[in-house]
């Protein structure tokens, strides 16, 4: 049974953070150094032996890295650490950004070995879109080839002189010396005076007041600088960069003190924007960190586990929950009532009495939850949500089906709880194609998803490529004609129909006209006779695809007063139809797909010679941040099975794309010859 942990705090004494950044980066290293630091575990773990509290998960362990975000605490001079352990690998996004949602600082974490990887670039724009405090956290100090002086020069031109040092390294990077308060000593890159006058020199500028202080003393107390120190966080004017060796521990208890004394609680950092309303109309608004106001939090993370069931885990932002406190989910009529609160420690729990601003915090087996929902105990706030996030668009797709007929329905039920618990993954039904696809962000997210699927939810699926939704049409009008006769002892069966096809503008559909005269064809034949022509619309008549932009009249045909009967009607005119069709020179389309590329400037060469290489066409390019560009352009959807893979080679990993259907045009000649043989086949075997 879980113990009961302290009571609340107050809001003054709660930081948030989350560990953000590449792979590598050493980030669950350095989070296990800190519980270890402030003795909320007893020995550190190591990612090399699979027993580190962030990465419990059996997937993580046999990976030997970061899966899931984790949610940590710990208590440190007299505050509350709330701490979010992030995977920094690109297709795990999913798991990373949420994470800003629920905390006040983004810390990214840097390999000092490495130096700045395209993840460390992307969170760090994202934490500045949603208004974050950001900490620059250099780890691995004491890597063999690291150049940490090197390492700073480059930071400050990728992400501004604002990136000062609040401490830098010592001793040959075995220690670290304090820069923001201590004035005095020296470090492995000179002087502390000199480090300390930046830093004071950056936060002063924010506040009138100081700067006259500064100009006219020389000097201000750095322990007087803590509400402009707050400001400059909240505007940016400061990215404290700071050093540590989560392996070695120098520079760990540094960094609490930091997390402590200098890092915002919620009722200095910027408020997230929450919207008030749908659409145009909806009214930007802002929580209030006031533990007697209503409720306002936030469902960041949701699990569920097959054996423990869904956990949705909350960042509280306004209000105070306690155990029976009622509850609404987003418009949801219908209130829950909490059960019981947790302090999430890795998959370790312990249950507290309430929580209230600033708190994370998870609730158990509440079926209504779900991911980026808003929970409030106020009926008027049901159309209150928090700003979108800007996710990547899985565009990576496979075709799934269960290894065993009839399992169809299960395999639908255990996807979407994996689907509900990330999401940058999607999963949907292809009517035209008749397949189950799921989608990701790449071949180890699809690769990490069917071995949770496996592993965790013991189901077994086969997968293979998606098929391409192609499609026919005709380029010319042409008639035909059938009779459908058949005697078998009884009654029989007859019926005749004449029509002609005619090609409709690309997009258009398919159209069904009647122009029979004198009751040639009775018109309770007609919807047989319509029905028999969208069945062959549906199965295609000369690559075996679905059959779209064209008008079908029917003109003229025959009935027996006896025999004619609707079966004969259908067949007829699925063969006239078919007949017609050959007649009018069909061809096959294939979807063209509309391309956004984003990538360094450096690529962009070669992203537009390979899109040419797969037919493909470049429409324009807007530059973007810190030397990429956007490429918009189009091509065929069956060139682009495996881009992400080329494209990661082509950019060393720092290109994203989405994808969006624009339209459909004829496929090449021998395309089409081959996708018309493949068909003969099938019907043969």
């Amino acid at each position: 049974m879980p113990q009961a942990a302290p009571g609340p705090l107050p809001v003054d004494k709660i930081r948030t953070l989350a560990f953000v950044g590449p792979a590598a980066a050493g980030k669950t290293t350095l989070a296990e150094a800190l519980l270890h630091r402030t003795g909320a575990i007893g020995t550190p773990g190591s990612v090399e032996r699979g027993n580190t509290v962030s990465d419990h998960d059996a997937l993580e362990v046999k990976a030997g890295h970061s899966l899931q975000s984790s949610v940590l605490h710990a208590d440190h001079a007299g505050c509350r650490v709330h701490l979010i352990d992030t995977p920094g690998g690109l297709d795990f996004i999913g798991q990373s950004l949420p994470a800003l949602e629920a905390v006040e600082t983004a810390a990214i974490v840097i390999n000092a070995a490495t130096g700045i990887e395209p993840m460390a670039q992307r969170m760090m724009d994202y934490a500045a879109e949603r208004g974050l405090d950001r900490l620059i956290i250099v780890n691995k100090i004491d890597a063999e080839g690291a150049d940490l002086p090197a390492l700073l020069a480059d930071l400050q031109a990728a992400f501004g002189k604002e990136c000062l040092p609040l401490n830098l390294p010592d001793a040959g990077a075995t220690q670290v010396v304090d820069c923001f308060y201590n004035r005095d000593g020296h470090s492995d890159f000179g002087a502390v005076a000199d480090a300390h006058r930046a830093l004071v020199e950056q936060v002063v500028e924010v506040d009138g007041a100081f700067v006259d202080r500064y100009l006219n003393e020389g000097d201000v107390d750095a322990s007087e600088l803590h509400a402009p120190l707050e400001q400059a966080l909240r505007e940016g004017h400061l990215i404290p960069v700071c050093f540590v060796s989560a392996r070695s521990g120098a520079g760990v208890a540094e960094l609490l003190d930091i997390i402590a004394r200098l890092l915002p609680n919620s009722t200095e950092g910027n408020p997230p924007d929450f919207l008030n309303g749908e659409g145009e109309a909806a009214t930007l608004m802002h929580a209030q960190p006031d533990p007697a106001a209503h409720v306002l939090a936030h469902v960041f993370k949701v699990s569920i586990d097959p054996y423990v069931g869904k956990m949705g885990f909350v960042r509280v932002h306004q209000g105070t929950i306690t155990p029976g406190t009622q509850l609404y989910v987003g418009d949801g009529r219908k209130p829950f009532k909490v059960g019981h609160l947790y302090l999430q420690q890795g998959k370790s729990h312990v249950e507290i009495p309430s929580a209230g601003p600033g708190d994370i915090c998870a609730v158990a087996k509440i079926d209504e939850l779900h991911f980026d929902a808003v929970l409030h105990d106020a009926a008027e706030d049901d159309h209150i949500h928090l700003k979108p996030l800007p996710f990547p668009v899985p565009v990576h797709g496979i075709a799934i089906s269960p290894k065993r007929r009839g399992d169809e329905q299960r395999m639908w039920e255990i996807m979407g709880k994996l689907v509900a618990e990330d999401p940058c993954l999607k999963l949907e039904h292809v009517a035209q194609t008749n397949e189950t696809i799921v989608y990701g962000l790449g071949e180890l997210h699809l690769r990490t998803l069917l071995e949770r699927l496996r592993e965790v939810h013991k189901f077994d699926v086969e997968t293979r490529p998606p098929r391409i939704a192609y499609r026919e049409t005709i380029t010319q009008n042409a008639a035909a004609q059938y009779r459908h006769k058949k005697q078998s002892g009884g009654a029989g069966q007859f019926g005749e129909v004449h029509l002609r096809v005619e090609p409709l503008p690309r997009g258009a559909g398919f159209e069904f006209v009647d122009q029979v005269k004198g009751g040639t064809i009775p018109g309770q034949f007609m919807p047989a006779v319509e029905k028999g022509v969208r069945e062959a619309l549906a199965e295609g008549v000369i690559a075996g695809y679905p059959v779209q932009d064209v008008r079908v009249i029917v003109h003229d045909g025959k009935h027996h007063a006896v025999d004619s009967k609707e079966i004969a009607f259908v067949t007829a005119g699925k063969r006239a139809f078919q007949a017609a069709i050959r007649d009018a020179k069909p061809v096959v389309l294939e979807p063209i797909a509309k391309v956004q590329i984003t990538a360094p400037d450096s690529a962009m060469g070669a992203i537009t010679g390979d899109l040419s290489s797969r037919r493909g066409m470049v429409s324009g390019t807007d530059s973007g941040k810190l030397g990429t560009l956007t490429v918009h352009g189009q091509a065929p959807v069956a060139e682009l099975a495996d881009y992400q893979t080329r494209l990661n080679a082509m950019t060393a990993g720092q290109g994203r794309y989405a994808l969006a259907l624009s339209h459909y045009e004829v496929v090449p000649p021998q395309v089409q010859q081959q996708l018309v043989a493949q068909h003969k086949v099938q019907e043969e075997d």
